[in-house]
């Protein structure tokens, strides 16, 4: 009995782009807004925002989700490396204020709907990012 030939195993190629996966730009912009609709409203976190418009609070983190997340390049374009704990050292980020910018950021990641894997994947970053921000007791 001849053995039938099979083609030699190969690992499939990563396609998934998670920024294209869960929506692209409209996503990101509805997590950010969202996100600083809490903000705005919350007596810890509001002083953390110097500028009386949060508008360009938000095109930041906007730009820098996007372009973590597979999006356009745009933040390093325009603002260099990231550098998140030393952009986030002139402001006392405590265990509180970090408790509340995840609370926040819990009912923007909720209203978008994503897919379970989606949803765990972007809420496990955001979490280990909001812990390494804290500088403050």
């Amino acid at each position: 009995m001849p053995l039938s030939v099979q083609p030699a195993f190969t690992q499939p190629a990563y396609t998934e782009n998670f920024y294209e996966a869960v929506g692209g730009h409209p996503t990101f912009v509805k997590l950010v807004d969202v996100f600083y609709d809490g903000v705005a409203e919350d007596p810890l976190m509001r002083p953390m925002y110097p500028e009386e418009d949060l508008t360009a609070a938000k095109d930041r983190l906007l730009g820098f989700l996007e372009q973590y997340w597979g999006g356009p390049k745009t933040y390093s374009e325009q603002r260099g490396h990231p550098r998140l704990r030393m952009r986030h050292m002139p402001f006392a980020v405590t265990p509180q204020a970090r408790d509340a910018w995840l609370k926040h950021m819990r009912d923007a990641v909720d209203a978008l709907d994503l897919s379970p894997l989606h949803e765990a994947t972007l809420w496990d970053y955001l979490e280990r990012a909001a812990h390494s921000m804290v500088n403050s007791a």
